[in-house]
């Protein structure tokens, strides 16, 4: 495996090793060197660059990395290496979490970033065709003056063809859905050099299989995708937010379960337990104490929000929370929502010098207080130091592991605990991951999870790949 970095690693027992096609990729190497030029790149600090990950997987380096500025040349450097077997790695921000944009078999990184047009937006039908290399707050930026948004928002300012690989959700899922539920049509480019568009842009269709949902989440195992048809929203008239404290996690749960099962309207409602609360504190200057809380906003009407809002206040102080200290005025949400997206960088600060690993589960929202509380007991039997924050609406929670890496005893204790999450999430009927994706790490949990069904997928895979040259070593093994 072409591994760089050092430091002892979690779980490389798991990780899948595909064997490399050294002269198809010397072969296309030069070829995709001659029709690119210089925007075909092989310097390792630029390789390296497009193999980083943000969890424990060592970067596994492509050969060579294209700055692809059109459908026509993904098109044609994948003809070129779909001819000499050559793995295709698609790379668009790069903020993948289990290792998705690894090149364990080495081959070429097709970067999409320059792909970045905004080619329509329909107003009227609430709906815009873009390019993969879009970010989404480049996309918001761009609608602010028609009036609509797009609402998906993982944290981190993602490209949006990434978002639709990887089938991204966030904060807003609650009341928006996940990127599923928000896009349209596709154009993908399949491992043999066809384009192919999934669907048009009408709302809803029977027509044949269900091409872009099966693009959606693939993370890039069945092709590249190279324009994408979005759905957009309507800014609301009125939107609040605030934050609500709460005496215990089991309380602040509570309250989301009550809110949801009212059918209350929420459009975030983002949990954070006290030792997160605490590094964001520290982190973003906030005025709360170290308390679990419930970060939320509403949208909608004026006098609608406002209701919202006060209802959930009484639902909070029936569990001993509260007060909700809540406001309309923007510049006061940015921050507390500023605060919400840096608690990665928070959490750093509980232990200077540590590795962060960042993993997820997602329960029925029933069991999410139960989830929680074991896994709350299974970090202090344990030993670690771990913050909980959890798009908590959806009964998806992240935990963020602190671990020193030089340690084996720390490294085997962060490995149990993995275990033992993933397994309780899918004893109580929830997944192995809400959405980071399976990537590399999460390979042996989906089997666990969906059984024969992940024949089913190879089945797929076999058929629009067959050489497996898209992406391999990720989902699953063949």
């Amino acid at each position: 495996m072409n591994f760089i970095g050092g430091g002892t690693s979690l779980a490389l027992k798991d990780i899948v090793e595909v064997k490399r096609n050294d002269a198809g990729i010397s072969t296309a190497v030069g070829i995709l060197k001659q029709a690119f030029g210089e925007a075909f790149q092989t310097g390792e600090a630029l390789r390296a660059q497009h193999a980083h990950t943000t969890t424990y997987i060592p970067a596994q380096l492509p050969d060579g990395v294209l700055f692809a500025k059109s459908s026509d040349d993904v098109q044609k450097a994948v003809e070129i290496c779909a001819e000499h077997k050559v793995p295709i790695i698609p790379f668009g921000t790069g903020t993948s979490l289990e290792g998705g944009v690894n090149a364990p078999a080495g081959g070429i990184s097709i970067d999409v970033s320059q792909m970045n047009k905004i080619i329509s937006v329909n107003e009227s039908d609430l709906d815009c065709v873009i390019e993969p290399g879009v970010t989404r707050e480049d996309l918001n930026t761009y609608l602010r003056a028609s009036g609509l948004f797009f609402p998906i928002d993982p944290g981190a300012n993602a490209s949006l063809g990434g978002m639709t690989a990887t089938r991204a959700s966030g904060t807003n899922a609650v009341r928006y859905g996940t990127m599923k539920d928000n896009v349209l049509a596709l154009e993908v480019v399949l491992p043999n050099g066809r384009k192919i568009t999934t669907a048009q842009r009408a709302r809803k269709s029977s027509a044949g299989y269900d091409l872009t949902r099966l693009m959606v989440g693939s993370e890039g195992t069945l092709g590249i995708i190279t324009q994408i048809t979005l759905k957009l929203q309507g800014i609301p008239q009125a939107i609040t937010g605030g934050v609500c404290p709460f005496p215990t996690l089991d309380a602040a749960v509570e309250a989301v379960i009550y809110t949801i099962q009212m059918g209350l309207p929420v459009a975030r409602i983002e949990l954070v337990n006290a030792l997160q609360m605490q590094a964001m504190i520290d982190y973003s200057k906030l005025d709360f104490e170290p308390t679990p809380c419930l970060f939320l906003e509403f949208h909608g009407s004026e006098t609608g929000v406002a209701e919202q809002a006060e209802i959930f206040n009484e639902i909070a102080a029936d569990l001993g929370g509260g007060p909700f200290k809540w406001s309309a005025v923007q510049e006061e949400r940015t921050k507390l929502w500023k605060a919400r997206h840096d608690a990665y960088w928070a959490a750093l600060g509980l232990r200077p010098g540590a590795k962060a690993i960042s993993t997820d589960v997602c329960v029925p929202i029933s069991r999410l207080a139960d989830c929680i509380r074991d896994t709350e007991a299974d970090i202090e039997e344990l030993g670690l130091i771990a913050p909980i924050v959890g798009h908590a609406g959806d009964g998806n929670f992240h935990v963020l592991l602190l671990i020193d890496e030089e340690n084996p005893e720390e490294i085997a204790m962060a490995e149990s605990f993995v275990e033992r999450l993933n397994g309780r999430a899918l004893a109580m009927g929830g997944t192995c991951t809400g959405e980071h994706g399976i990537g590399q790490g999460k390979m042996k949990f989906l089997e666990v999870e969906l059984g024969g069904a992940v024949d089913v997928m190879r089945g797929i895979k076999r058929s629009i790949d067959p050489d497996n040259i898209m992406n391999p070593g990720k989902i699953f093994t063949l």
